[in-house]
């Protein structure tokens, strides 16, 4: 037992290989059993791959239709049209199994990458081992690739800028253009990439200034940040009203999107048993988006199967516990503070965003960041051994 938890175990690393073979399998089966599964979103991200097909993949042409002043500019989904249309292209009437087989694909190098970036900082291979684990029962990755959407490009894009962070934080050195280019893609994959770019920004300002952090530092800030940003989204929200009120519907439609939402007291989309009474005051906004902020991470749901409770709560315990560890050991691992900041930087600024526009039936929107914040939970079991062996 000893040897296997030590750091230089001569079959750390074979076995890190198997248990990302072992795990991507089991993954990729489960959802070949089940097959692809289409949503109303997955039917328009065709119709529109169809157009870009029609338009001999000339964006130009393909960003000119279906202009509206309350949609997202079509570039903001051009990457999962453009492999919608290469699959259909390529594979013909089986495009989607096609595209479910690029999602798996992107499963199995997200959780390379997720260990490539826990190496750079020194973390035992058993451990990132043993964290592969908590993949297998994540509700997420057992729900959303199947599905013809985005989501699962998009969340493989986000661990690929969680480890470009990573390895810009080992390395000391920012690499513009390999950031330039992740924030392109992220940009072309989704319109709700722009608090993941926002991070990576607020990073880039920390490296570049050198600001010191520490774990103390870091929780108090988002201490500060959770109390604060209620209060400034109703700020934002009576802005909204003023604005709706003053203005046509055409120059106002998308923020009367997100207004209505809130002054119905909804709190998670289509799930009216979270809902309160409508707002009547400015304190009673603040309070439907606290509460907003506060369900964006909720593992609970009354149309939830009793595994699927149990598999998130199990999850959430463990990212609580590896972010408490964090914020009371003091730096044994090399980097911690800033791998630490980033992380909850990034799963804040993602909560945030969609508490203040949707938060979506399914907590959708919050699946990019699952592998970011288990990221947290090798680091932390690493530190603690460290911890351990220097009091030997």
């Amino acid at each position: 037992m000893k040897n296997i938890l030590s750091s230089d175990w001569k079959y750390g690393n074979k076995l890190l290989l198997i248990s990302i073979l072992i795990c991507s399998t089991l993954i990729a089966y489960y959802h070949l059993r089940l097959g692809y599964s289409m949503s109303s979103d997955s039917h328009r991200f065709s119709r529109w791959a169809d157009e870009l097909i029609k338009y001999n993949f000339n964006f130009f042409e393909f960003f000119s239709i279906e202009k509206d002043d309350h949609r997202p500019p079509l570039f903001l989904f051009s990457l999962p049209v453009f492999l919608m249309a290469i699959c259909k292209v390529i594979f013909g009437y089986e495009w989607q199994f096609a595209f479910l087989l690029l999602n798996i694909l992107l499963v199995f190098f997200s959780l390379i990458i997720f260990a490539k970036g826990l190496l750079l900082v020194k973390v035992r291979p058993i451990l990132i081992s043993l964290s592969l684990s908590l993949i297998l029962i994540s509700a997420d990755f057992l729900t959303w690739p199947k599905f013809i959407l985005s989501d699962m490009t998009y969340a493989f894009l986000v661990v690929v800028a969680t480890y470009l962070i990573i390895r810009t934080i080992v390395k000391n050195k920012i690499n513009y253009m390999q950031l330039f280019l992740i924030i392109f893609l992220l940009l072309a994959s989704r319109p709700s990439s722009i608090p993941v770019i926002f991070a990576i920004g607020i990073f880039i300002i920390v490296l570049k200034y050198q600001i010191s952090l520490t774990s103390k530092k870091i929780i108090f800030f988002l201490f500060v940040l959770f109390l604060f940003t209620p209060v400034f989204f109703g700020l934002l929200y009576f802005f909204m009203e003023y604005n709706i009120n003053s203005k046509s519907f055409d120059e106002v439609a998308y923020q009367d999107f997100v207004y209505n939402y809130v002054k119905n007291g909804m709190i998670i989309h289509d799930r009216p048993e979270t809902w309160v009474n409508p707002p009547n005051n400015f304190i009673d906004v603040v309070y439907v988006y606290f509460l907003r902020l506060i369900n964006f991470f909720n593992p609970y749901a009354s149309t939830f199967s009793l595994i699927h409770i149990i598999m998130n709560v199990i999850q959430t315990i463990l990212v609580l516990l590896a972010v408490f560890i964090l914020s009371i050991l003091k730096g044994n691992i090399k980097f911690q503070d800033r791998i630490f900041f980033f992380i909850l930087i990034l799963s804040f600024s993602v909560a945030a965003f969609h508490s203040f526009i949707l938060i979506d039936y399914d907590w959708r929107y919050r699946f990019p960041v699952i592998l970011p914040l288990l990221t947290l939970i090798p680091i932390s079991l690493e530190m603690i051994l460290r911890k351990i062996n220097l009091q030997k």
